[in-house]
């Protein structure tokens, strides 16, 4: 089947189901996952469908489920969150200073952090705030700015502003979205200004995503996938977008 054919029925399905899984319908037509992104990355430029976790879905949907908040989502993916965030507390050191930022992946790294010792902990998320406040062994420094609700970090001025001349030995951030040709991708303008001004205090940057958020472009572009030294994610995250970003250099473990 023609590319310029195989689109016009991906489109006709999603404008009667509303919605629509790239694996369905890599099965359906016999063709690759990664071709079937590529399909809907084409598909939506048309302003009537959008992109989400593991597929696509009309307009009116994809905005609804973005809107999630942070606490709400707390319990979507909780098992392989937990089990990344495990393994990316694993590679924390004594001594090292580490920014661990907004989204309910980064948090459960935070939640396997609590009993550490002899660490510093940078954060711009109150979640994570809440997390680690009582912790002992763990200094907690917090960046201040203007409260996102949406995810319950601070942004905009005041926090770029106050990581002016801050290092740390590693950041460790959510993303909302990962895609081999895009790249890493934020949900807003202010977050993703944010978002780089906390990739700059390092040269280690660990990204942390579970598998739907693999092939998945929010609005913001923020970062090539280059500037990740690792992604930690779980062992469904799909397999030819891992194989692309292995290829880029970028390290990739499945927890």
């Amino acid at each position: 089947m023609l590319k310029r054919e195989r689109q016009r029925q991906i489109y006709q399905i999603i404008m009667v189901r509303g919605e629509v899984t790239v694996s369905e319908l890599a099965d359906r037509f016999g063709v690759s996952q990664m071709t079937i992104r590529r399909d809907l990355q084409g598909l939506a430029v048309q302003d009537e469908i959008e992109k989400v976790h593991g597929g696509a879905v009309k307009i009116g949907r994809a905005q609804l489920e973005d809107s999630i908040p942070v606490l709400e989502g707390l319990d979507q993916q909780a098992a392989a969150k937990r089990r990344i965030g495990e393994a990316t507390a694993e590679l924390v050191k004594a001594d090292e200073t580490v920014f661990i930022g907004a989204g309910t992946t980064a948090l459960s790294v935070a939640e396997a952090l609590k009993e550490r010792e002899n660490i510093t902990v940078m954060t711009n998320a109150l979640t994570v705030a809440n997390t680690l406040a009582n912790s002992r062994g763990i200094l907690l420094v917090i960046t201040g700015g203007i409260l996102r609700s949406q995810n319950l970090s601070m942004v905009g001025y005041p926090a770029e502003r106050n990581l002016q001349g801050v290092r740390a030995d590693k950041v460790i951030t959510g993303i909302r979205g990962i895609d081999p040709k895009f790249g890493l991708t934020s949900d807003d303008l202010h977050e993703m200004k944010t978002n780089l001004a906390i990739m700059g205090i390092t040269t280690n940057l660990i990204v942390v995503a579970d598998h739907t958020k693999f092939g998945h472009v929010a609005t913001s572009r923020t970062a090539p996938l280059a500037a990740a030294t690792m992604i930690v994610t779980d062992k469904e995250a799909p397999r030819d977008i891992i194989e692309e970003i292995r290829k880029v250099g970028v390290k990739v473990i499945q927890a």
